[in-house]
């Protein structure tokens, strides 16, 4: 990931823009981008804020604090589904999160179930539905007794 652009840097393009410049002419002036310049002069008129943002992913989940507790769940139930926990969180707890909130909380926490391991096909037991017979209901065709 590229590095932040320089607090110096800043401050010159949103002086220049405070000075009479517009974003883009002082984007242009200093080799930067027109969204960055407008963003940087945009922020500093709301709230006088130069400083770069922190850059990356955020640190930890919602659901970090109540990690004990799921685990727990888990360790009582281990088949609970993801909407089963979503809905004992908010229940329990009043934490609403979203399914893919859950599943990245597991995912962390090396957490998988797999309901049903694969198998082959049985070489001798039906795999395919029964046809059916005939005077079924299903049939469209039924031949009477003669």
């Amino acid at each position: 990931m590229a590095r932040a652009y320089s607090a110096d840097l800043r401050r010159r393009v949103v002086d220049a823009a405070m000075g009479g410049l517009s974003a883009r002419q002082a984007a242009e002036r200093f080799d930067v981008g027109t969204a960055t310049a407008i963003v940087w002069v945009r922020r500093f008129r709301e709230g006088g804020e130069l400083v770069a943002r922190r850059q990356g992913k955020p640190r930890g989940l919602r659901l970090d604090p109540h990690a004990d507790y799921l685990l727990g769940l888990l360790e009582q139930t281990p088949d609970l589904t993801l909407a089963e926990l979503a809905a004992t969180l908010e229940r329990e707890r009043g934490v609403r999160v979203s399914l893919a909130t859950v599943w990245t909380f597991l995912d962390r926490h090396a957490m998988t179930f797999k309901k049903r391991p694969r198998m082959q096909p049985s070489s001798n037991g039906r795999t395919s539905r029964p046809p059916d017979r005939d005077g079924s209901r299903s049939s469209p065709v039924s031949i009477g007794a003669s």
